[in-house]
């Protein structure tokens, strides 16, 4: 059984990384695409794309490296956890890495990366740190 499949996927994705592997496979849920979509808006993924699968659906995400094969994605950081949830108003979020990082936060118009959250001035969850 599976208590936080948010960190799950931010840890295969960590993993991934580490080994320079092009892409990544975890099942399937609505708050994940969300993820992968900003991480994919703030440039930090190529691409993601949903498979079907019984009795759970894959999303795999291809994952991004420089032209000398350095790493785009360095740190991946779970900020609101289940037993300790963190939340920000939009005045609250600060740039992460002085503007370098991303905050994904799940907010009430959606998953949202902090400089979206802070256009469209809502706040939410901060899920997870990335730089």
């Amino acid at each position: 059984m599976m208590t936080d499949p948010i960190a799950d996927m931010l840890t295969r994705i960590r993993n991934a990384v580490s080994v320079e592997r092009p892409n990544v496979e975890m099942p399937i849920s609505k708050v994940k695409t969300g993820v992968a979509e900003v991480l994919k808006r703030e440039g930090f993924i190529w691409d993601w794309k949903a498979e079907d699968g019984t009795p759970v659906g894959q999303l795999q995400i291809d994952l991004k490296y420089g032209p000398s094969g350095e790493k785009v994605i360095r740190h991946v950081k779970r900020v609101s956890k289940p037993g300790s949830r963190v939340y920000a108003s939009a005045r609250d979020l600060r740039p992460v890495l002085n503007g370098l990082g991303i905050s994904i936060l799940s907010t009430s118009k959606g998953v949202l990366s902090d400089r979206e959250a802070r256009q469209q001035k809502v706040g939410g969850e901060v899920l997870c740190e990335v730089w």
